[in-house]
């Protein structure tokens, strides 16, 4: 698949998903992005605000195969993964698996599950695979998690490790719509005469695929990649953060403004793309200093502010 060609699927899924999804152009190109470079996406925003719909819908235009777990303090890691089960009639184990073992995973309020449960996403984020009793099993391909989880609710839920966070490609929110985009809904739910939802395919898995390989030629300048070490290691040393992004962060930077170009027809990286996805793939990677947290301090805002401190590289046309 062309770079190209690319663009022209990539647009088609977003406009076949937004007849849905009312204003959220940006964060629905972002979790696109995230896909086609690999990665897992947090979803983090109030409820009502069409986290979930959206992963369903990207999931039916994209051609995946879609789960979606409901995330309870009971849930326990077998509920995720799978477990064997005794075929009394053949008088041995079968494996039976578990809901992991689809393309998309949407992990609804992934933090009201308890660590343990949320670490039995760990080797599947990772590895694509998952471990049941010294066994191994891989996944379909592609496999991405989409998690969402409420900033609001902190009453019996269990926050995400940092190592966990970490290995989410890119952190997204939608925000409320304003006025024009609320109308714009309840236009569209009194025209669709019904609930339900419907979403053409535009793509498949093969093609997804083949996207994630046309994004792995994507041209990158030296003096790029200086400029992406040099966001994460500014976020290392700046007062306010006791924790900096991770080399993990660093690749996020490089495979998340690959995809960014990727989406938007070229073939090469401009600063442009390292700037727009900088935000999504740093912030969620930082720890602020305790002394801020009290305070309305955010961690997007010490990136956006990084990005406006470090000097932009002039790469020739």
């Amino acid at each position: 698949m062309t770079i190209e060609e690319l663009r022209t699927r990539a647009e088609a899924v977003l406009e076949e998903v937004e007849e849905v999804i009312v204003g959220k152009h940006e964060p629905l190109s972002l979790i696109l992005a995230a896909i086609i470079a690999g990665g897992h996406v947090l979803i983090e925003d109030y409820p009502g605000l069409a986290k979930t719909l959206a992963a369903r819908c990207l999931a039916q235009a994209l051609g995946l195969s879609f789960r979606r777990i409901q995330f309870t303090p009971d849930l326990l890691p077998a509920d995720i993964v799978g477990t064997h089960i005794f075929r009394r009639d053949e008088g041995k184990f079968e494996f039976q698996p578990g809901p992991i073992f689809t393309q998309i995973l949407l992990a609804d309020e992934i933090n009201r599950a308890t660590p343990k449960t949320q670490s039995a996403l760990l080797e599947a984020m990772q590895e694509n695979q998952v471990t049941v009793e010294g066994t191994t099993y891989p996944l379909p391909q592609p496999f991405v998690v989409l998690a969402t989880q409420n900033p609001i609710e902190y009453e019996g839920t269990f926050p995400l490790p940092e190592a966990q966070v970490d290995r989410f490609l890119i952190r997204v929110r939608f925000g409320y719509p304003d006025k024009d985009e609320e109308v714009e809904i309840l236009r569209r739910r009194i025209a669709r005469g019904s609930e339900e939802i419907h979403v053409r395919t535009i793509s498949s898995a093969e093609e997804v695929l083949a996207m994630r390989a046309a994004v792995e030629t994507v041209y990158v300048d030296p003096d790029l990649l200086q400029y992406m070490a040099d966001l994460v290691v500014r976020t290392r040393r700046h007062a306010a953060l006791s924790l900096g992004a991770s080399p993990r962060g660093t690749l996020a930077l490089l495979r998340m403004s690959r995809a960014w170009a990727a989406l938007h027809g070229r073939d090469f990286v401009t600063p442009d793309d390292v700037k727009a996805v900088a935000i999504p793939a740093l912030s969620h990677r930082l720890i602020l200093s305790p002394e801020l947290w009290t305070k309305e301090t955010r961690a997007e805002d010490i990136v956006a502010e990084i990005l406006s401190q470090t000097p932009v590289p002039k790469i020739p046309a």
